[in-house]
């Protein structure tokens, strides 16, 4: 049967009402895995989770060169200049 309400089918509302429900009860067993997985670790996170100080010690040395080689490129004569040129263009466009 097949009876329409507001625009929507009988069956088709039911169907989506149906939809939601298994969509929620999949939701809450993931939930439930999740909180078993977490109790069977003893809700702890790993020793090992993060950067440690040696990694930031890298990745700041890493950032250093990266800033310093592109000061030399910015500050070299050939791109100072293209800049300088399109500085130019650009204020002559304005007016």
């Amino acid at each position: 049967m097949n009876v329409k309400s507001k625009g929507i089918s009988w069956t088709r509302a039911t169907t989506a009402k149906a939809k939601r429900a298994r969509g929620a009860e999949r939701l809450r067993e993931a939930a439930a895995r999740a909180a078993r997985v977490l109790a069977e670790q003893g809700g702890s996170r790993r020793a090992d989770a993060g950067m440690s100080t040696a990694e930031y010690a890298v990745g700041t040395i890493a950032a250093c060169g990266f800033a310093g080689l592109l000061f030399k490129v910015v500050t070299s004569p050939d791109v100072q200049e293209m800049l300088s040129s399109l500085v130019q263009k650009a204020l002559a466009l304005a007016g």
